[in-house]
């Protein structure tokens, strides 16, 4: 039998850096900038990555009947624990995470394996540092078409609400062009590829401290080697990749790795 594994491995970002005088997004709406009052949800609007890639937002919202790539599933106070915090104290992020990440997989419709295996992914914005002086205290999470490394985010369609339940369909979930899988560029499934993210390996209990990068990368060699060889109806040759996760998204809640399978399905 021969076989190939790639291992790439995906650093997320769980805070950004930035203050109130560098730009609240592209488009701004001038009643939004430095705003106190919480953002409504249920609203979209036309991000762009350079937006996304920031922690403050204050683009102004569209129909979500009109064209847009985000759009705002979540708005949440912080809890009253944080209500004296610094600006940029990292229980924020660590709040903003776990409640967006947790909402995005409800609004949805995806489990845990999907949602590392979608296009959608999402975005937390938080008030200015004007504003948080002034006693704003929340969080806005958008579902995005994409990520801040994107060249351009999707267009979604009037909700993203529900669109991962069931069978989703090949426009939301993720796939990768190119002949090699480092440098290959993910794409959705509905466009020609070369690699599908095919299915998710568990490396760990909650309660395990984190086992260091080897091991999570061998587990979830080892595993996804025999998971993609009978997704693919076992053939004698076959190729496979792999994307596995540092501690830091561990010590967020995350113990699945992704399996990749070389098909042009």
């Amino acid at each position: 039998m021969k076989r190939a594994g790639v291992v790439a491995v995906v650093l997320a970002a769980l805070t950004a850096a930035g203050c109130a005088s560098e730009p609240q997004g592209s488009n701004t709406d001038p009643d939004l900038v430095d705003a106190v009052e919480a953002p409504a949800e249920g609203t979209c609007r036309v991000l762009a990555p350079a937006d996304v890639a920031k922690p403050v937002n204050a683009t102004q919202t569209t129909p979500c009947t009109d064209r847009h790539t985000a759009e705002t599933f979540h708005v949440a106070e912080t809890p009253d624990e944080l209500e004296e915090v610094e600006y940029d104290d990292p229980a924020v992020a660590d709040f903003a995470y776990q409640r967006c990440s947790t909402q995005f997989r409800k609004f949805i419709g995806a489990d845990a394996s999907n949602a590392l295996r979608t296009v959608l992914s999402w975005a937390w914005f938080r008030p200015s540092r004007q504003a948080w002086g002034d006693g704003a205290r929340w969080i806005r999470c958008d579902v995005i078409g994409g990520t801040a490394e994107a060249e351009k985010l999707r267009i979604l369609p009037g909700t993203t609400r529900g669109v991962l339940s069931g069978r989703p369909k090949d426009r939301w979930l993720v796939c990768a062009a190119g002949r090699a899988f480092r440098a290959a560029t993910k794409v959705p499934c509905d466009e020609a590829h070369d690699w599908r993210a095919v299915t998710t390996i568990k490396v760990g209990e909650p309660e395990d401290p984190y086992p260091g990068d080897d091991t999570v990368a061998s587990r979830t060699d080892s595993f996804c080697e025999s998971s993609v060889r009978a997704w693919l109806n076992y053939p004698a040759d076959y190729e496979f990749a792999i994307t596995w996760f540092d501690e830091q998204q561990w010590d967020a809640g995350n113990r699945l790795s992704v399996c990749w399978a070389r098909t042009t399905e």
